[in-house]
């Protein structure tokens, strides 16, 4: 298991990490949320020992992380660090030696992953030659090929077609559910609602919320009701405890509280009005990091 305690981190009077608390466990996928400037970046640069922290541990399974143990983590950069001229499948086996694999043993592993990737007829070509989603296609597979036991990703999914985004997703959902754990952060919400298992959501440098995705819906005092009805606006807003997300014709998103009787509430509204439909579910993964880093 991977935790960062307490982790904190200055640049003058910009405070990057101010106490980073996280946990990322075998076999699970975690989505690492926060609005731009909140620490990811920073957080995971100090796994790898790229980034000198002030104050806290970084510890793989109880110890502290040694430059032995990183050897078996893959690492995917935001800004990509693959060599533009050099040709693609040459330097994953590259990369794979300094992983302390066998010539061969790389080779094999670089064929294996170029293939899943959908990038063996590219192995050939120049980094430089590739399109940008290849390119991200290409920086996973160096974070693979040397199987290893923790991936932290930082923002995998940036610039991927919808058909790039599917691959990507599958296989990184197939290594948490061969036991790896994995840590990637995105602003695709909807896309780490559906594809991890826990989340944790980082905030002026700190993990403001934390846990199983469902269970964090379960847990908001928060409740998403969508209704159709010709009321109008002025009447839902006079609904007491309601809060109006979002108004679209007669389609409306309200915001309510845990446990609220929502017949009874709709039926507070005048006799004449009329709701041809209505649902009541929890919020959104969107709902929730609105919640943990609104003002």
């Amino acid at each position: 298991m991977l935790a960062l305690d307490g982790l904190k981190k200055r640049y003058g009077e910009v405070v990057a990490l101010d106490g980073c608390r996280l946990r990322v466990r075998p076999g699970r996928m975690v989505g690492f949320l926060g609005p731009n400037g909140a620490g990811k970046t920073s957080a995971m640069r100090a796994v790898f020992g790229l980034l000198r922290i002030d104050a806290g541990t970084v510890l793989w399974n109880d110890r502290p992380v040694t430059q032995a143990e990183r050897r078996r983590f893959g690492y995917m950069p935001e800004v990509r660090g693959l060599y533009p001229r050099m040709k693609v499948r040459d330097q994953i086996v590259y990369l794979g030696r300094l992983h302390r694999m066998d010539k061969g043993s790389a080779s094999e592993a670089a064929d294996r992953w170029l293939s899943r990737a959908g990038l063996q007829d590219r192995a050939g070509a120049r980094l430089e030659e590739l399109s940008h989603g290849n390119q991200q296609r290409a920086q996973l597979v160096a974070a693979l090929v040397h199987d290893p036991e923790l991936l932290v990703l930082d923002e995998p999914f940036s610039g991927l077609d919808p058909l790039g985004v599917e691959e990507m997703a599958g296989i990184l959902r197939q290594r948490a559910d061969e036991g790896v754990a994995v840590l990637f952060s995105s602003h695709q919400l909807d896309l780490v609602e559906g594809l991890c298992d826990d989340v944790a959501i980082i905030n002026r440098g700190r993990v403001v919320l934390e846990g199983e995705v469902g269970g964090l819906k379960d847990r908001s005092r928060r409740r998403r009701l969508d209704v159709d009805t010709d009321a109008p606006l002025r009447l839902l807003r006079g609904i007491q405890g309601a809060r109006i997300l979002r108004s679209r014709g007669t389609r409306h998103t309200l915001v309510i509280p845990t446990g609220t009787d929502v017949r009874e509430l709709l039926g507070s509204l005048p006799q004449e009005v009329r709701i041809r439909e209505f649902s009541y579910r929890p919020p959104t993964l969107s709902d929730l990091f609105k919640e943990a880093v609104g003002p």
